[in-house]
């Protein structure tokens, strides 16, 4: 990615954070990008080019502070420290997460963000069930959990949540500590083997 289209989209994301897609002005981005709107429309076309593209550029900084902080060497909690990074008072986690959601929103009326949100939707979905596969593999998710299904509902359950966080209407602890009793309960590690019964020698 060039400096220029980087500039470009990360005027874009902010624009969408602040104002949402219909406050969003070509000219508007172009001139905090730095650039005109001719290299703008060089490099993306038309508006509809300029918002899948910053879908994309949403999404893979999205998964770069996700995965930052997470320290952790176990791949459940890896997994679930990398969703509830989606929540967090940091202003980076905050605009994107105001960008994802207006775009989410906006993608009921608008049918030209309909295919770009369910692609980047569906890497994010992927991604989640790839490292449920992984958790699954050094016994720490149950086998019976399908990757596939389970990653779809912890990302639903998170926009849900961060939605309701990004409004007010749930603190951010609070907003956390659902999130984390979800994931936990739709992830559940599995059932301890139980051991025999030890056999008494009958006493002669």
């Amino acid at each position: 990615m060039t400096s220029r289209r980087e500039a470009i989209l990360q005027a874009s994301a902010t624009a969408i954070a602040e104002r949402g897609v219909r406050g969003l002005r070509v000219s508007d981005v172009a001139e905090v990008a730095g650039v005109s709107p001719g290299l703008l429309y060089y490099h993306f076309k038309d508006r509809d080019g300029l918002l899948a593209a910053a879908l994309t550029y949403i999404n893979d900084r999205a998964r770069a502070y996700r995965t930052a902080s997470d320290h952790s060497e176990s791949a459940r909690e890896r997994l679930i420290s990398q969703m509830l990074g989606e929540i967090q008072e940091n202003p980076e986690v905050r605009e994107i997460s105001l960008a994802w959601n207006e775009l989410r929103a906006c993608a009921v009326y608008e049918p030209a963000l309909r295919d770009p949100l369910a692609r980047t939707a569906r890497r994010w979905n992927q991604e989640i069930a790839d490292t449920i596969r992984l958790a699954q593999a050094v016994g720490e998710v149950a086998d019976e959990i399908d990757p596939d299904e389970a990653g779809l509902i912890a990302t639903a359950l998170t926009e849900g949540l961060s939605s309701r966080w990004l409004c007010g209407e749930l603190e951010t602890d609070t907003a956390r500590e659902h999130l984390r009793k979800g994931l936990e309960k739709l992830l559940p590690q599995p059932a301890a083997r139980s051991r025999p019964a030890r056999r008494t020698a009958a006493r002669g």
